[in-house]
């Protein structure tokens, strides 16, 4: 049961620092990203550089599960809390790792930390965003989130540039201590809390998956296939097409995802989920092509726009309609699905581009092109579901 006292407002001292606090999060674990596949063969791990993402979304989507179960029971934020602690320390120990399975090893810690911070955020932005509001709620909650994106990377490649290695994993670290620092005052919205007892961390199947959310969880998981491809060789095809600073892609593609977040949320509200996100799988699947075909920096940098365009009407579409559907005593439960969804999706996108590519640049338009099927996939699936409301409602 959650806080309810009338009409809340949306745009309140909350929300904003929630928002804040979800910048400087997402800037955190993203500022690493575009520099690990380097930093990883410097370590003389070069030929595994397609478990850098799977790693990391492995334990994140294994969490979920708790983080969902625990953010409904234990609080929202003690859970947001836990999630910042993980990349604190994460960051720091990434300059004191020397191994290749030492780093995967770590890869596989961090992971936890997108597991739980994110959960407990979205549930308690669902908490205290008005019903008719929430898409928008979460496209803003989106913009900060891929403001995070887009600056991390492009902050995070340019450390290495002028300083090294080792003061961006230290930035990285301070970022996510900022991230939880900005909310530490914030009250907790849970009101039936429990006390944490090894007994919630028992997960049964229905901790992993809740039937109200499994069309978002679908659409998820085929939606963001694509992001796992990119974020696991785009490093390398920018590098390839003479791009130094490896995040501008990331910033690139997130700047436009931030600006479709400032108005596909309200669309969603205002058209319905399902037939918003039909717009989201065109754009998405159309970006595969043109980054499967890109030769130029500039044709890259167009694929990364409409990348983002994507990018800002999926996400936060998704995760409103998941809150929709979800019974509001579970309702970090079904996020937690649609976040497994996630994970997966993402972790298997990293997997089969790794592989497929195998560090053979003639193999890049066979990656972006393969990976522009599942978002057409789910097209049809989603087309499917707006044609049953319709005939629903000309039966009735």
């Amino acid at each position: 049961m959650t806080l309810s006292s009338g009409e809340p407002q949306l745009y309140t001292l909350k929300f904003w620092l929630l928002c804040f606090s979800s910048f400087l999060f997402f800037a955190s674990f993203n500022m690493i990203i575009p520099e690990l596949p380097d930093y990883l063969t410097s370590m003389g791990g070069g030929d595994h550089k397609g478990l850098i993402i799977p790693l990391f979304t492995f334990t994140a989507g294994l969490s979920r599960p708790f983080s969902g179960k625990l953010t409904d029971c234990v609080g929202r934020i003690p859970i947001m809390v836990y999630g910042v602690l993980v990349c604190i320390v994460c960051g720091v120990l990434y300059a004191v790792v020397t191994g290749v399975v030492a780093f995967f090893v770590l890869r596989l810690i961090h992971g936890m930390s997108t597991g739980f911070k994110p959960t407990a955020t979205s549930a308690y932005v669902g908490d205290i965003a008005p019903e008719h509001r929430r898409g928008e709620a979460m496209g803003i909650l989106g913009v900060f989130g891929s403001m995070g994106m887009a600056a991390g990377p492009a902050l995070g490649s340019w450390l290495v540039m002028e300083f090294n290695y080792n003061i961006m994993f230290y930035a990285s670290s301070l970022s996510a201590l900022l991230s939880i620092l900005v909310i530490a005052w914030m009250p907790e919205t849970l009101i039936s809390k429990k006390k944490f007892k090894i007994d919630l961390l028992k997960i049964k199947w229905i901790d992993v998956y809740e039937p109200r959310a499994w069309r978002p969880a679908i659409v998820m998981g085929l939606s963001v296939f694509s992001f796992g491809v990119v974020l696991t060789i785009i490093p390398d095809y920018s590098k390839h097409l003479g791009i130094a600073n490896k995040g501008l892609f990331f910033a690139v593609f997130t700047i436009a995802s931030l600006v479709m977040r400032l108005v596909a949320g309200k669309a969603s509200d205002k058209y319905g989920r399902e037939r918003v996100l039909m717009l989201g799988m065109v754009l998405l699947a159309t970006s595969m092509i043109f980054l499967g075909v890109a030769h130029t920096q500039w044709q890259l940098y167009v694929a990364s726009i409409i990348f983002g365009l994507s990018a800002g009407i999926n996400s936060p579409t998704v995760f409103a309609w998941t809150i929709d559907l979800a019974n509001p005593t579970f309702r970090g439960r079904a996020l937690a699905t649609v976040f497994i969804s996630m994970e997966i999706g993402i972790g298997l996108g990293g997997l089969f581009s790794g592989y497929v590519y195998n560090n053979q640049v003639e193999r890049f338009p066979l990656v972006f092109i393969s990976a522009g099927i599942l978002p057409a996939i789910a097209l049809f699936l989603l087309l499917r579901m707006v044609n049953k409301k319709i005939k629903t409602k000309l039966n009735h």
